[in-house]
């Protein structure tokens, strides 16, 4: 799976850890940025993860910055994407089986490097459920088209 990842500047060793643990398990990584411990803006990286999701350029995304919240909330602006905070894989599995969440976010400040692997292979060997939930996602899918 091609897999698109990004973050702030608190999240530059967590993430260099979590690609490292993607490459391992056979997923190719898009790594857009920061590369740099400097202060930078994180809507800016949520943005950049969540536009090449949406279009098709990488399969999935994952986004890190402090809590997670911040680069999330970024990317949910763009249209066509469910980026969850997740903390604990359970939450991961469910972002993914009940939402069909295309980014996962957590916080590098929130989450250790193995919590954060473990969430990470449980999203991504999750499968939607569909069924019941699918109406569920076109609801919220029905939000964003009243917004545009």
């Amino acid at each position: 799976m091609k897999i698109g990842i990004g973050n702030d500047h608190s999240a530059l060793e967590l993430k260099a850890e979590i690609i490292e643990f993607l490459k391992e398990k056979g997923h190719e990584v898009v790594d857009y940025g920061t590369n740099s411990t400097e202060s930078c803006d994180y809507p800016v990286y949520g943005e950049k993860v969540a536009r090449a999701v949406a279009a098709g350029e990488v399969e999935q995304g994952i986004l890190i910055c402090g809590t997670g919240l911040g680069i999330s909330l970024a990317a949910n602006k763009v249209k066509g994407i469910r980026a969850a905070v997740c903390s604990e894989p359970f939450t991961a599995k469910m972002a993914r089986a009940h939402n069909n969440c295309n980014i996962l976010a957590f916080g590098a400040r929130v989450v250790g490097a193995e919590l954060a692997k473990m969430m990470v292979e449980t999203w991504l060997d999750t499968e939607f459920e569909g069924g019941r939930h699918q109406r569920r996602v076109d609801m919220i899918t029905a939000i964003e088209e009243k917004e545009a």
